[in-house]
């Protein structure tokens, strides 16, 4: 937890009052704080609208409290749902960094011009559901445009009382907010009006249906806002006055402070005379000012932010016995969530099929895990939701924020001024102040996932004395590649057993009991892989999540492009082939060998792979003795046990048969034994702090032990467990030769897509290269990301052909 100043400050006459129940809320908020840390989630997807039957590419960022890696959870789930609120599919990720990549095909009979998708960790599912992450995706599933009349707007206009109340007496500013059935905004005019309908005030909107008014209620008038939406509707919204007595904050920000006032009513209890106001964000208290408040009803004071982070503010008002009387956020950016990226284009070429060169780099020294989509400029709506807004904006308050990646898009006064209204026009309800009062921390449902997927189960039926030896399950995990895994796993005495895995798919488990096979017969073994099960088969929708795009040309493109896949499909389906010829190149003697041992995470990769079952200038010591001299750059100090590696500015990890090992248990190995090596280039995803320093897997031979057991022998229980979700690769076609790739035409509107753009002090450049379509003019590069320290970027670029290669 980082450490931030909590200031305790004087206001009025240097009169410093400590309320009752002070000690026990500041030590509810530092178990929230420190027990209960949020998770938020941000999704980048390769682009925001769809034909049925593609690919949405997309990687998934999770910070810890907006500003750091998330040490809390290791996997991450989506669920995909259709217009009605169906589930199409849940999958599963690993976590590595806080990311995970992954993949959802559009099925080809789906019909809806949305698709729902949410994304969450185990943990998150403790929270309230209003700050879980859910996006709905557009999806263009119809040559045909539809000529019925889409369903008239239903305007609603809301008010919002700064600090929360009008109060008699109080001059009061008051936000306002317009949208219709969607949550989308509507322009209006409006009038504020009395009970004899005299104008008092002209309404004027500022940004996207908001604005704001001044008022002091008199405690005998009564209000209303009169007013007539863009489609030519009337409507009146009343402007209750809420209370008679009481109090009220008011905050205005600076660059370098933030400037309030606290105002209460003339006549009030005597726990308004002493009051405090705690300044907080991310669970993490600031400031807490005592106000002596009498002998005067006001006070002004200011605060300092400039050193604080990017994120919600919240300035919340108690009385002296600690009740919570007004509330307020506003949004702070210093712009130190940021991190510098740049992208740069040495190559471009927008002729069809054409080869672009493009190269992302990072001054700075830090690990940086980015992703980086490039589309057609023209098919692609502008995307509302940012890294920045996700995490700092969207995740922080409740109710729609309707495009929220304005808003942190620009430091310009208009921005600033318009996120306040956002500010006050939304809710921020993340801590129960009865609760915390009450000294009750939340319930905690879901607890968090500390590991990654594992083997778990109970023998059922075991009865005490039942075996005169230690019972143990000798099991053969075969996954769908054909790859095997021999593991012998004790039973607890209730029956109880787990062992670690890591797989993807799903793998059949062969097992038996050793030395007591009688025990098949009289018991029931149950197998879970410790993963949440899926939560719902149906959800209710928030139809304010959904987005509608107009744009009528490059609809009508996309519609060209479906229909040009549906023909083709039809055409292949149709056709009648004489002669088959495939074309396929040979697999090396390493690639079947990668195939036959390695799994998971250590199958295919970045690395460099040796062969030792033939090989004839075996004579080393010991295997990172052999290794010397054949890996470029590896650096190896002393000698056996005692040796110490360095490789590309890092030490590599240490595995076996793909299990932790380290230098003694390696160097002890005879190197006759070994079948193979794999050395991975950093970073390796299979390591558990992300591979900073690359990775070497040794695999043993598999010798006659490996064949004891016959997976298909007659009478080997066997049960089928599930593990991570397999995800497709993103295919990046090669045009290089005039012959490559086949007479079939190239619609890809999806150019070039990267999950893992990774950048560290070693290597701060990563250079990519894709080719063109048939018909895109003009690329949209959108790379995103995040640092070892928790910072975000984004890097926006428009490519075509008035762009100068870089």
């Amino acid at each position: 937890m980082k450490n931030h100043f909590f200031r305790l400050l004087a206001v009025a006459f240097t009169f410093v009052f400590i309320a009752k129940g002070s000690a026990q809320v500041d030590s509810m908020i530092t178990v929230y704080a420190e027990q209960f840390p949020a998770e938020k989630i941000h999704v980048h997807f390769d682009k925001t609208i769809y034909n049925k039957e593609e690919t949405i590419w997309y990687k998934i960022y999770i910070l810890q409290n907006s500003s750091e890696l998330t040490n809390l959870s290791k996997n991450v789930y989506v669920e995909w749902y259709d217009t009605t609120g169906r589930l199409i599919k849940q999958t599963v990720a690993p976590l590595y960094q806080s990311t995970a990549k992954g993949s959802f095909d559009i099925p080809a009979e789906y019909r809806g011009n949305n698709i729902h998708m949410k994304a969450f960790t185990r943990w998150m599912l403790n929270d309230d559901p209003a700050f879980s992450y859910e996006k709905e995706l557009l999806v263009n599933t119809s040559t045909v445009r539809t000529t019925s009349r889409p369903a008239p707007n239903k305007t609603k206009v809301e008010i919002f009382p700064e600090s929360g109340f009008l109060i008699q007496g109080l001059n009061t500013r008051i936000a306002f907010k317009a949208t219709n059935q969607f949550g989308n905004p509507v322009f209006i005019k409006g009038l504020l009006v009395d009970e004899k309908n005299k104008t008092l005030d002209t309404l004027k909107v500022k940004h996207d249906g908001m604005g704001s008014f001044y008022l002091m209620p008199d405690g005998q008038t009564q209000y209303r806002i009169n007013w007539t939406d863009e489609n030519g509707v009337t409507g009146s919204t009343p402007v209750p006055v809420t209370k008679k007595q009481g109090a009220k904050i008011s905050v205005k920000t600076t660059n370098d402070k933030a400037k309030f006032q606290v105002e209460r009513t003339d006549d009030v209890p005597e726990n308004f005379k002493h009051m405090t106001l705690l300044v907080h964000m991310n669970q993490n208290p600031y400031y807490k000012i005592s106000l002596n408040l009498s002998e005067r009803t006001n006070l002004n004071a200011e605060v300092p932010i400039d050193e604080m982070p990017t994120g919600v503010l919240q300035f919340t008002l108690f009385t002296s016995d600690w009740v919570p009387v007004a509330e307020r956020i506003v949004f702070i950016n210093n712009r130190m969530h940021e991190f510098n990226a740049k992208v740069t284009a040495p190559i471009i070429n927008l002729n069809k099929r054409g080869k672009n060169v493009f190269e992302v780099f990072v001054p700075d020294t830090l690990f940086a895990n980015m992703s980086l989509a490039v589309t057609d400029a023209a098919l692609n709506p502008p995307d509302q939701n940012t890294i920045y807004s996700d995490i700092l904006l969207s995740s922080e308050i409740r109710g729609k924020i309707y495009n929220p990646g304005y808003y942190l898009a620009s430091d310009a006064d208009s921005v600033t001024a318009h996120l306040d209204l956002v500010m006050m026009t939304n809710g921020w309800r993340r801590f129960d102040w009865e609760k915390i009062k009450a000294n009750t921390p939340p319930k905690v449902t879901y607890p968090v996932e500390t590991e990654y997927m594992k083997m778990e189960g109970k023998v059922l039926g075991l009865k005490p004395g039942s075996s005169s030896v230690p019972i143990v399950l000798n099991m053969i995990v075969v996954g769908k590649d054909s790859s095997k895994q021999f593991l012998f796993t004790p039973v607890e005495k209730d029956g109880s057993f787990q062992q670690r895995m890591f797989f993807y798919d799903t793998a059949r488990v062969y097992y038996t009991f050793n030395q007591n096979k009688k025990l098949s017969e009289t018991t029931q073994v149950q197998f879970d892989n410790g993963l949440l099960r899926q939560q719902a088969k149906t959800i209710q929708l928030d139809n304010s999540r959904s987005f509608v795009w107009n744009d009528s040309v490059a609809q009508a493109r996309l519609n060209q492009l479906l229909m040009e896949q549906e023909l083709l499909k039809k055409r292949m389906a149709s056709s009648t082939l004489q002669e088959v010829i495939v074309k396929t190149r040979t697999k090396s003697k390493e690639q079947i060998l990668d195939e036959k041992y390695s799994t998971g995470l250590f199958s295919g990769g970045d690395a460099q792979t040796f062969d030792l079952t033939d090989d004839k200038m075996i004579g080393s010591q010991d295997i990172i003795a052999y290794l010397q001299g054949r890996v470029a750059g590896l650096q190896i100090s002393g000698q056996g046990a005692n040796a110490t590696m360095t490789w590309r500015g890092g030490t590599p990890d240490l595995f076996v048969n793909e299990s932790p090992s380290d230098m003694d248990m390696v160097t002890g190995i005879p190197v006759t034994d070994i079948a193979m090596v794999k050395v991975f280039r950093p970073p390796f995803f299979g390591a558990a702090g992300g591979g900073g320093g690359g990775a070497i897997a040794i695999y043993l031979k598999k010798g006659a032990d490996g064949r004891k057991a016959d997976p298909n022998a007659k009478g080997l229980d066997n049960a089928l467990l599930g593990g991570y979700s397999r995800f497709k690769e993103f295919y990046n076609p090669s045009y290089e030769k005039p012959t490559d790739g086949s007479a079939d035409p190239d619609s890809r509107t999806t150019l070039y897509w990267n999950p893992y753009i990774i950048t560290n002090k070693k290597s701060p450049r990563v250079r990519v290269q894709f080719f063109n379509n048939d018909f895109t003019k003009k690329f949209q590069v959108v790379l995103e990301g995040i640092n070892a320290k928790g910072k975000m970027v984004r890097v926006v670029r428009m490519i075509d052909a008035a762009t100068k290669a870089d």
